[in-house]
């Protein structure tokens, strides 16, 4: 199965404001997956079913109904600019891009 992080960068976290959470698990650095940039992107071939954000909606829920796999959740969030649940309201639009394996190629997957 395809993983978000396939193509992400990960760095060798040496930063002095974790040296506690260094020592409470042993060790003198953290290996970390760089952050991902979510912006909303307009690509050829690409339809978008629009959705208004409901209450009880979650990525992994809508991601399910569109795709036929929770786990795909991080193509809309992406698509959308919005990296998790948390960073939609109740009534935003939420656009689901199709089809899902020109989105998985064209981020890299």
């Amino acid at each position: 199965m395809p993983s978000r992080y396939t193509n992400v960068p990960f760095f060798r976290n040496l930063d002095r404001l974790y040296f506690s959470a260094f020592e409470e698990r042993g060790v003198n650095y953290i290996d970390q997956y760089a952050t991902n940039t979510f912006t909303s992107e307009l690509t050829p071939g690409i339809t978008v079913e629009r959705v208004y954000w409901e209450v009880g909606d979650r990525l992994d829920k809508l991601a399910s109904r569109a795709y036929g796999d929770a786990t795909y959740w991080w193509v809309i969030a992406r698509y959308n600019g919005r990296p998790t649940d948390a960073h939609f309201s109740f009534g935003d639009l939420v656009l689901i891009p199709q089809p899902l394996q020109l989105m998985l190629t064209k981020y890299g997957v």
